[in-house]
């Protein structure tokens, strides 16, 4: 049996106090932007607050689409906020059908532009993407000035790399636990060096690599990795341990499906989901 812990952070950087409680929140980039959300079932619409590191313009958007809320604070203080919607790759226009995203307050402090926005869940708008229950694909972006409304140019500057992409199911997000709850807990982590992702719409990538202690080589022959039976209950506290015959009756749940095999003069393991019902592992 392999237990992993997968540690959970909502961090907040933002050196600005929220306008109001949320229910949730999460750091969208660290030390540079953070969102605050909660959804009203009854009145069917979600409030944001969005801080960013910036003193240009912030946007927040669902995609694909991109359905897009953009804003910033005037240097007297005003909050301007914009309905914009992208096609592909190219700059958000100015929704021209109805205004669906409204801002509340916004204001900037100690380098942070922080807008407090809200929408419907539903505009019923085709510039607009309906936030659905499960996991939405959240945007983000962001200026370093402000545009000014004055040119006939003054348009949104572009973000460059400023931007970002989360998967967020908005409608029943659960806030990651504290840190704490993961003290003096062993942790594994998992890493994909140099994986060139293919532009397929989902891709299901796997790898393991046995450890071995040089020490140990000569005596590992091969290790096995098995699934256990949803039906199996053991007790973290005592898990079964020993020659495999002489515990074969605890472990029994758990020796069917096997999951993965190391062999000596093996290297990497690496599974290949290609095609449904044609499954194959691959060895290195």
């Amino acid at each position: 049996m392999l237990m992993v812990v997968v540690g959970k952070s909502n961090g907040i950087a933002s050196p600005v106090q929220p306008f109001t409680t949320y229910k949730h929140s999460i750091e969208l980039q660290e030390n540079v932007a953070d969102l605050w959300w909660t959804v009203d079932a009854d009145a069917q619409e979600i409030i944001f607050e969005l801080h960013v590191k910036t003193t240009g313009w912030i946007a927040l958007g669902i995609s694909p689409g991109a359905d897009i809320g953009t804003g910033w604070v005037d240097q007297a203080g005003n909050v301007h906020f914009q309905d914009r919607h992208a096609f592909n790759f190219s700059r958000p226009v100015i929704d021209n059908t109805t205004q669906d995203w409204f801002h509340l307050q916004g204001r900037e402090q100690n380098g942070w532009t922080c807008i407090q926005f809200k929408r419907l869940l539903d505009t019923c708008d085709s510039m607009d993407v309906r936030i659905r229950s499960g996991t939405n694909i959240v945007i983000f972006a962001y200026g370093l000035v402000d545009p000014d409304l004055s040119r006939q140019d003054g348009d949104i500057s572009y973000h460059d790399d400023r931007r970002g992409t989360r998967m967020i199911p908005l409608q029943s997000y659960g806030n990651p636990p504290s840190e704490d709850k993961f003290a003096g807990l062993d942790s594994f982590e998992f890493r994909l060096n140099n994986y060139r992702v293919p532009s397929t719409e989902t891709t299901y990538h796997c790898k393991h690599k046995a450890l071995i202690d040089p020490a140990n080589r000569d005596i590992v022959h091969h290790q096995l990795v098995y699934e256990c039976d949803p039906a199996a209950i053991f007790d973290d506290a005592n898990l079964p341990e020993g020659l495999c015959d002489e515990i074969n009756p605890q472990i029994e749940l758990c020796t069917t499906n096997i999951a993965s095999i190391w062999a000596v003069g093996g290297d990497y393991v690496c599974f290949f989901n290609a095609k449904k019902n044609n499954a194959h592992i691959e060895f290195e």
